[in-house]
């Protein structure tokens, strides 16, 4: 039976989230995995938007509980880190100690970003600690994203891929996700 890789993103918001939905699953299956993807998904209605939600959320945790490892696209999504939902997905599925990958499409690492983001008004405090104008530390810890996000694959022995992709092709290019299929794949 083949491994069923949960593959999480914020590709479902995407304009095209169909076709690029379809590609990630092509391509995992091409490597023998079985594809369990958001987007597949019928959600009956509900009164509410809330219970709505909630009815996403309960169904999302049962396919990332079906699955028997993730992949997980944390290039930065509305700001300057991983889509919040990505990183709850990621952080369940290493709690259940399941196989876990992730990758990026941005090559510059998380201090980086967080350096533009504050365009460059950053100064170290008294104990050298990195701050933003507002007071608040940037981790500098040469990691693609929030340290638990990176650290939770890396100590899993799982792969944190890196690809600098065209701007235009952020979360449409498989370059990096391909590679944690391979690195995958070749696992012991």
């Amino acid at each position: 039976m083949p491994l069923k890789l949960y593959l999480a993103g914020p590709e479902v918001f995407l304009k095209d989230a169909r076709s690029v939905l379809d590609a990630k699953a092509q391509l995992t299956r091409a490597y023998g995995f079985e594809p369990v993807k958001p987007g597949d998904i019928f959600i009956e209605p509900a009164p509410t938007p809330r219970e709505f939600g909630l009815r996403i959320s309960s169904v999302d945790e049962h396919m990332m509980n079906s699955a028997d490892g993730i992949i997980a696209n944390l290039t930065p999504f509305r700001g300057i880190a991983a889509d919040v939902g990505t990183a709850f997905e990621l952080g369940y599925m290493c709690a259940q100690g399941k196989i876990a990958c992730a990758y990026t499409n941005v090559a510059d690492s998380h201090f980086d970003r967080a350096m533009r983001h504050y365009e460059g008004s950053v100064s170290k405090d008294e104990n050298g600690r990195w701050r933003g104008p507002d007071g608040i530390s940037i981790e500098d810890v040469e990691m693609i994203d929030n340290l638990m996000l990176h650290g939770g694959v890396v100590r899993r022995s799982g792969l944190v891929a890196v690809h600098a992709a065209a701007p235009d092709a952020l979360y449409s290019d498989l370059t990096a996700f391909e590679q944690c299929l391979k690195f995958i794949a070749e696992r012991p």
